[in-house]
């Protein structure tokens, strides 16, 4: 669906009715199309289910955005295992290979639980935040597990005792966890380095079309230093969108009078009975304004009525 520049062309329209009213509502068509689409994808893990991204992929072959972006959390991870990881991040790869256009990676607590993952996103993927620019537009890709070491390892081994109390390999109840009460479990942190990189890249570009905020943890819900509150600051002036992923339920609101949204799931585990936890992308035209929609992966058919990948539904196990 990416919208193709054609300032050189002028629209053909060919009819054979000279008179009287005509069954359409207007013959002035645009001439130039400086608009692009681009797709975003959610959470893959907390129990992939088998099948879903790779039917994903397939949609957004279809719908042909320019480029996709990603929320974070597209591995399992959760281990200082070498070995599994590459495993995990190949597969991961070898299924994100057969998109038709660039895809943006983008880090969750899934892919960033300890520093052993920390070297292997680097190894692969270089930055674990970073910006570009694409037609105007400003993307900010943030990191919403920006810890120092060690309190990165404290959050990794809270969280794997927390673990073991769900799985009943140890007694205990989670919700009286150490990790259930660590504020980075629901929203993440971001360092000072992080602040000071972005507020950079503001600075040096004030008067672009749009700014679009891409985090996996809603940072913007941590209201200290470690939150998203300094860099909303600077946003203040600016048109923006946020948006994230982490709860795997997809929910949307206004806060600073711009839209912040919360993304549902590509493949990942979806609580039970929960209406607004469904498998979607989310395309996104960038007009003057940006036009978001959300496509639940159910109702995207090819030629035949059937879901990409030859399956009659999403594939859920």
């Amino acid at each position: 669906m990416a919208c193709k520049t054609s300032r050189q062309v002028l629209p053909r329209f060919e009819h054979s009715i000279t008179d009287g009213p005509t069954p359409w509502t207007g013959d002035t068509f645009e001439q130039e199309e400086v608009d692009f689409t681009f797709a975003i994808i959610a959470d893959l893990t907390g129990s992939e289910r088998k099948g879903v991204y790779s039917t994903a992929v397939a949609q957004l072959n279809r719908l042909d955005p320019t480029f996709v972006l990603s929320v974070g959390d597209l591995i399992e991870g959760g281990t200082e295992d070498r070995q599994q990881l590459s495993k995990e991040w190949d597969s991961f790869e070898k299924r994100t290979a057969k998109l038709n256009m660039p895809f943006f990676h983008l880090g969750g607590n899934h892919d960033l639980t300890n520093p052993v993952m920390r070297d292997i996103w680097k190894n692969r993927f270089g930055p674990r935040y970073y910006h570009f620019l694409y037609e105007d537009v400003l993307f900010l890709m943030l990191d919403s597990e920006d810890y120092e070491e060690q309190r990165m390892m404290e959050i990794y081994n809270a969280r794997a005792e927390a673990l073991k109390i769900i799985s009943g390999e140890k007694e205990g109840v989670y919700q009286e966890s150490e990790y259930y009460h660590m504020p980075e479990r629901r929203t993440g942190g971001m360092s000072e380095d992080q602040f000071q990189y972005f507020k950079t890249v503001l600075e040096d570009h004030p008067k672009v079309r749009w700014t679009f905020v891409l985090m996996h943890k809603p940072l913007w819900m941590r209201e200290d230093s470690k939150g998203l509150n300094k860099l909303e600051a600077l946003l203040k002036y600016r048109p923006y969108t946020v948006i994230n992923g982490h709860f795997h339920i997809f929910s949307h609101r206004k806060k600073n009078e711009r839209d912040y949204i919360m993304l549902g799931t590509t493949g990942g585990g979806q609580p039970a009975g929960n209406a607004q936890s469904f498998d979607h992308v989310t395309l996104v035209r960038m007009a003057k304004e940006p036009v978001i929609t959300h496509l639940k992966m159910e109702g995207i058919l090819d030629e035949t009525g059937k879901i990409p990948e030859g399956t009659d539904s999403v594939r859920r196990y």
